[in-house]
């Protein structure tokens, strides 16, 4: 299934998300910043979060309305993820997202910087005009997360001694925690003064997780015509993911040691990197990996239990199963 029949229930929501993030991209009185913001908006990912605040608050409302607060939260939460991505790619260095050059590659380092910085801004004066303090507490929470996360990410880089409860909380945090506010938000958009089941936010702090680990499972083994991105990053970069760290923990002493300076060779030497490659597509690292993932997807779905059958519920669902059966099918 793709993801244009997933979001079937909310086609018409998610094209006026995309309106509203062009208007609010658009409406700069300078061309240098017009041209960059255009290029993103042709850039466009997947929306997968925007997406998860409509199907979240219109599956907590019995008659669920689609308002322009909630849209403009859709667009913020887009907002706040295509800064994040603006920002990764500087970090990682990475040259290709959505197979077009990244920002920092086509306009350098300094201009990435700003635009991450303004992108944050654009989003949170949607949110502030919302005027819930809940709603606003929650994006916030989750940024500061994301925020965490990344520095959490950075400064564990060529971590051999990386523990795979360390791996969890650098992804709950910089990846899971917006899929989880997306959902909350949604609610509370939904249930104003009501704090709500926290059964949403579970769905989609689960659901993040499992995308992330799909996610560090397909820099290995997937497709870059699929992807649109560069693969192996990570492991170029110094950031041990899960398929990585299972490699490691079925190595030998003398194994771990070849596998320690192949590593700290392929952050420059593409044989090297070919070598670690090789070794974990030949063992089941990414295998036990994609499997984890599952289970991820399984307590994310557990949390739709209570709410009632209808095809919103059924896009998320499927939305759950999309990310491994869907995802997997962009590896090599």
């Amino acid at each position: 299934m793709q993801l244009k029949e997933i979001f079937h229930p909310i086609e018409e929501e998610l094209l006026e998300v995309g309106r509203v993030l062009q208007g609010c991209l658009e409406r700069t009185a300078y061309k240098s910043i017009s041209e960059i913001n255009r290029y993103l908006i042709d850039t466009r990912g997947k929306r997968i979060r925007s997406a998860l605040v409509l199907l979240s608050a219109k599956t907590s409302h019995r008659s669920p309305v689609v308002n322009p607060q909630l849209i403009n939260i859709a667009c913020a939460v887009e907002l706040i993820h295509m800064a994040s991505l603006v920002h990764d790619d500087l970090i990682d260095h990475s040259s290709l997202r959505h197979h077009k050059p990244t920002i920092n590659s086509r306009w350098g380092e300094e201009v990435s910087i700003a635009l991450g910085d303004y992108l944050y801004s654009v989003a949170f004066e949607l949110i502030a005009d919302c005027g819930n303090p809940d709603i606003i507490r929650c994006i916030s929470s989750a940024t500061k997360a994301m925020c965490e996360g990344e520095l959490l990410q950075v400064c564990e880089r060529n971590n051999l001694d990386l523990s795979k409860d360390r791996y969890f909380v650098i992804v709950k945090k910089k990846t899971a925690s917006l899929f989880a506010a997306s959902c909350q938000a949604g609610e509370l958009i939904s249930n104003p003064g009501k704090t709500g089941t926290g059964r949403l936010k579970k769905y989609g702090l689960n659901f993040g997780i499992a995308f992330q680990i799909i996610d560090d499972c397909l820099d290995w083994v997937g497709r870059e015509e699929i992807l649109g991105k560069t693969t192996g990053a990570d492991l170029r970069a110094g950031e041990f993911t899960l398929p990585f760290l299972y490699l490691l923990d079925n190595a030998d002493a003398k194994e771990f040691e070849e596998i320690k300076k192949l590593q700290y060779l392929s952050q420059q030497d593409k044989e090297a990197f070919n070598i670690v490659k090789e070794r974990l597509i030949n063992s089941s690292a990414v295998l036990k990996a994609e499997e984890e993932a599952r289970r991820y997807t399984v307590k994310a779905k557990d949390q739709l239990k209570d709410i009632n059958d209808s095809p919103l519920k059924k896009s998320m669902l499927d939305l759950a199963d999309y990310i491994v059966a869907g995802q997997t099918q962009s590896r090599t």
